[in-house]
């Protein structure tokens, strides 16, 4: 089958390692199925991947990719959850110290075939394409969980979404407006931020900018440079709700705002299959769709990864099979 690999980790050159090839098909364990990819996207765990962050060098090669959608060997079309957890796991998934994601321990999405525990598929909503069904189950997900299960903020008030651009950014915004919230959105970059209006962002700013009143929850998935930024940014008794730090996990704790406008910082990772579940039907309720930057061939796949590593994205890129 053909398949996008990690075969080397480099932190300087990440895409040196990337490998788009031949790849033996994937044998079905008990309790697992087989799913015939149509669709699948790219996030920046690929990228984290193939710089040797989050992928122990002794599991190479492995087949990139969490996000994807298409058919079970009797025909089910289905959307891949990427949380993996152990076999006795009962809880949320996110919550198993031994959970890992598709393309960690097992082979990813970006291959003409993924095998993946049964429990680990959901049926996929018929009026959503395999384009889009393919972009919800990271991005999405982690955006849905930061939103609705952590940040306590309710229709009528107003969240900011930090580095508009990024598939969480992106996915955060849509929802928030779907859900009656006001959103506001910073970027360092003028296209991103008129990008984020036209999405569903009632304002947007450049980084770092002094905003027209404090919020009610921040979102947060850029860290080190829009940390502070973020702390200033909330009213007393607001939450920052961070799932990422792609420029740095160093950033300073402010403590003393924190502790005496009674602030609350929530981590958040992925999602549980429930609210996955939950998230699929959102989306067919609503009419709300995810965001497709470009649309390529999974053989395509090297000038996808330029594109991330590039960070010129808007959304969602997506490779077919």
């Amino acid at each position: 089958m053909l398949a996008v690999t990690c075969t080397s980790q480099s932190a300087d050159d990440p895409l040196s390692g990337l490998t788009v090839g031949e790849r033996p098909d994937p044998t079905v364990p008990d309790g697992w199925v087989r799913v015939t990819v149509k669709a699948a996207a790219l996030n920046h765990h690929d990228l984290w991947s193939l710089k040797g962050v989050g992928l122990a060098a002794d599991k190479l090669p492995m087949v990139l990719g969490c996000d994807g959608a298409g058919v079970l060997d009797d025909g089910t079309e289905v959307v891949v959850h990427a949380v993996v957890t152990s076999p006795a796991w009962t809880g949320d998934d996110t919550l198993d110290p031994k959970r890992t994601l598709l393309s960690e321990l097992h082979d990813g999405t970006l291959a003409e075939q993924v095998v993946v525990p049964a429990r680990n598929v959901l049926p996929k909503p018929k009026d959503l394409t395999w384009e889009q069904a393919a972009c919800l189950p990271t991005a999405w997900l982690t955006a849905y969980r930061m939103l609705f299960t952590h940040s306590g903020a309710k229709p009528g008030q107003t969240v900011l979404v930090q580095g508009a651009g990024g598939g969480v950014a992106t996915a955060a915004i849509a929802l928030a407006r779907q859900a009656g919230l006001t959103v506001w959105a910073t970027s360092r970059d003028e296209d991103k931020r008129s990008k984020a209006l036209e999405i569903g962002a009632h304002e947007v700013f450049e980084t770092g900018a002094r905003l027209p009143a404090k919020v009610d929850a921040v979102l947060e998935t850029v860290g080190k440079a829009t940390w502070s930024h973020s702390m200033r940014a909330l009213r007393p008794g607001g939450t920052l709700v961070v799932s990422g730090a792609t420029t740095g996990p160093d950033p300073s704790a402010d403590l003393n705002r924190l502790f005496f406008l009674q602030l609350r910082v929530v981590g958040s990772t992925m999602g549980t299959r429930q609210e996955f579940g939950d998230l699929l039907s959102f989306c067919g309720a609503t009419g709300l769709r995810p965001l497709i930057d470009d649309v390529r061939p999974l053989a395509d796949a090297r000038a996808s990864f330029e594109r991330l590593a590039e960070g010129t994205v808007v959304g969602k890129l997506v490779l077919t099979t």
